[in-house]
């Protein structure tokens, strides 16, 4: 019989093959390759990238020299990760997996990372673990994750105060971008835990191309729009860009919206 996590996962699955990704992958793409130089990655290194999307960090890795295994729980990603890996001509190796439950051996990698992904598994305490279980002593877990507050963390409020309410609790993802709640996360794995606050932005000519662009590419809101009937998510999207015009940092008709991030380097005994 499944469990509830099991079946909460189905519709991670179902809800992360929505949307158009690899367009959000672009806008992403830079603060994987600030994780992978941060990682000091060299020619040699076995790398592992959680939850990985289409692939960023991935790419970043294999273009530092480092043999890549890339996993994600959504099949999709996996193949659209594949096809990116192929096309740029990068050896890397893409299974789907779990990241509560990574299918590797212990001390597998030297390096373990996630950009923005593994954050939004159900069980934190199982992603640290697992991520740890998976390194090699004296290995670095990596991490990128949004923190509270800014556009994307306004938005999944939004975005939740839509939705039905899952059956059992369930952390916020934006935990996972909160430096004191990170350390207690890590406290028992590490042996030192240095972390860099950072900013992402999104610009766009204006208010109304950047929503056509979230629309179609974040796949929270395309799960939104497909459970709920049109005169519902019509006030979702009028409640969506009553929160960019209210968090627009640009002065003109364009639009740049900031979110708050951490840049996570823990180390393994």
């Amino acid at each position: 019989m499944s469990s509830p996590y099991d079946r909460l996962k189905d519709g991670q699955r179902w809800m992360w093959s929505l949307g158009d990704y690899a367009r959000l992958a672009e806008v992403l793409e830079p603060h994987a390759e600030a994780l992978a130089g941060a990682c000091d990655i060299r020619p040699g290194m076995k790398v592992l990238d959680v939850a990985a999307g289409n692939g960023n960090f991935a790419l970043a890795a294999a273009r530092r020299g480092a043999a890549v295994t890339a996993t994600d729980l959504t099949p999709q990603m996996v193949e659209l990760g594949r096809k990116r890996s192929a096309k740029a001509g990068a050896t890397i190796t893409w299974s789907e997996a779990d990241a509560e439950e990574l299918p590797f051996d212990d001390g597998a990698f030297d390096v373990v990372a996630s950009v923005f992904g593994a954050m939004f598994a159900p069980r934190p305490q199982l992603v640290a673990a697992e991520m740890f279980r998976v390194i090699t002593p004296g290995g670095l877990v990596a991490m990128a994750n949004y923190s509270p507050g800014g556009f994307l963390g306004r938005l999944s409020e939004l975005i939740a105060s839509f939705s039905a309410h899952p059956a059992f609790e369930l952390p916020s993802p934006f935990a996972w971008g909160d430096e004191g709640e990170l350390r207690r996360r890590f406290a028992e794995f590490a042996s030192s835990i240095d972390v860099t606050h950072r900013t992402l932005f999104f610009e766009s000519e204006s208010p109304e191309v950047f929503l056509d662009f979230w629309e179609k590419t974040n796949a929270p809101q395309a799960a939104l729009r497909a459970m709920q009937p049109p005169e519902t998510y019509a006030k979702v999207l009028a409640a969506e860009r009553q929160l960019v015009d209210e968090l627009n940092e640009s002065r003109d008709r364009r639009v740049r919206l900031s979110s708050p991030y951490i840049l996570v380097l823990a180390r393994k005994p």
